[in-house]
């Protein structure tokens, strides 16, 4: 069991470096980045003007997803019930908020929490359109009644929070619904519900192989996983054959759409023979979602490994350090009957 302040901290730390690591090659071609960074494609975070490596939306959406968890989990405690998915909901339209997009109808009620207060949140790191245009459509997402077509990327990389709050039973099926807030297509819920999955059995104490094939199998028991199983299946063979890593990743895709962005975390975090920093290079220096493949990266690798595994001189370096602490910890805690942590986390 790895309920502790390391592997939690590890998760959401992990998963912030590898999306720092990955941001500035984010659209370039794998050619197009050892032209840049040279030979052996980017191998360090890029500081910003701010003196920090630079998160993204990914980092941003993790952070609030987990927030609206943590609400959600006051409102079942002290008042029996939570509609949580409605709950994450509203976590995601104060992250639109940040990106520019008030609703200020709803300020009084909705705007609240300690994260809006938090400025370095509000920079605006080339929001995905798909989550922009699900939440500014007014309509929330459900499994059942679709917003939209979208399996891209953006229900997968925010899903961590789920695995580390809750067992993996319950992980499943909760982050399929908080991904169907924005993304329709069961290959966009189901590969953050697989995430999920994977991050709760990590923290249990599995190794990563039984991770995934538990994962597998709690796929298989849906008809509309086939897609998502068939990504996973592959990054698994390919990480056991013999073929060049940078070729294998190239084999599952780019990594927009969230089945491929999982398929290859998986792949590199397997390929990594448990070295953090390895696994993070080689998710970054493909020719697509590089910040999105490396965030998911990091979260397996962090959970897995826990934070003594990541390198001191990039937690030195990574923004939002404090507020990614912080919210490992309140996870780790999960509720705590105080009037400190219900300004926190106002469950109304």
């Amino acid at each position: 069991m790895k309920r502790s302040k390391d592997y939690f901290r590890g998760c959401l730390l992990g998963g912030a470096i590898g999306d720092a690591l990955g941001h500035p090659v984010e659209f370039l071609s794998l050619a197009e980045i050892k032209g840049r960074y040279g030979p052996g494609g980017i191998r360090d975070l890029a500081v910003g003007p701010g003196g920090k490596a630079e998160i993204t939306d990914d980092t941003q959406m993790t952070l609030f997803t987990a927030e609206g968890l943590l609400r959600a989990e006051v409102q079942r405690k002290e008042k029996g019930s939570s509609h949580l998915p409605t709950v994450v909901y509203h976590a995601y339209l104060r992250w639109l908020h940040t990106q520019g997009y008030p609703r200020e109808e709803e300020r009084g009620e909705l705007y609240d929490g300690w994260l809006l207060a938090e400025e370095a949140l509000h920079a605006r790191r080339a929001p995905g359109t798909t989550c922009l245009s699900a939440l500014l459509s007014g309509k929330m997402g459900t499994i059942e009644e679709p917003v939209n077509d979208s399996k891209g990327c953006g229900g997968v990389m925010r899903s961590a929070p789920v695995g580390l709050l809750y067992p993996k039973e319950e992980a499943f099926p909760i982050a399929c619904e908080c991904a169907a807030v924005t993304h329709g297509h069961p290959s966009g819920y189901f590969a953050a519900g697989a995430l999920a999955w994977i991050i709760a059995a990590l923290i249990e104490g599995e190794e990563i192989e039984g991770a995934v094939e538990g994962a597998l199998a709690k796929l298989a028991r849906y008809r509309e996983s086939g897609e998502c199983r068939a990504a996973i299946t592959k990054a698994v063979e390919l990480a056991t054959g013999s073929e060049v890593p940078e070729r294998a990743v190239e084999m599952l895709g780019e990594g927009w759409v969230g089945e491929e962005a999982l398929a290859i975390a998986i792949y590199c975090a397997l390929k990594s023979g448990g070295d953090f920093v390895r696994g993070l290079i080689l998710a970054a220096n493909h020719g697509g979602d590089s910040d999105s493949t490396a965030a998911i990266t990091g979260n397996i690798l962090g959970a897995y490994l826990g934070l003594p595994a990541i390198p001191g001189e990039w937690l030195a370096r990574i923004e939002l350090d404090r507020v990614l602490f912080q919210m490992a910890d309140d996870l780790l805690l999960g509720y705590q009957d105080s009037e400190e942590w219900r300004r926190k986390y106002p469950g109304w």
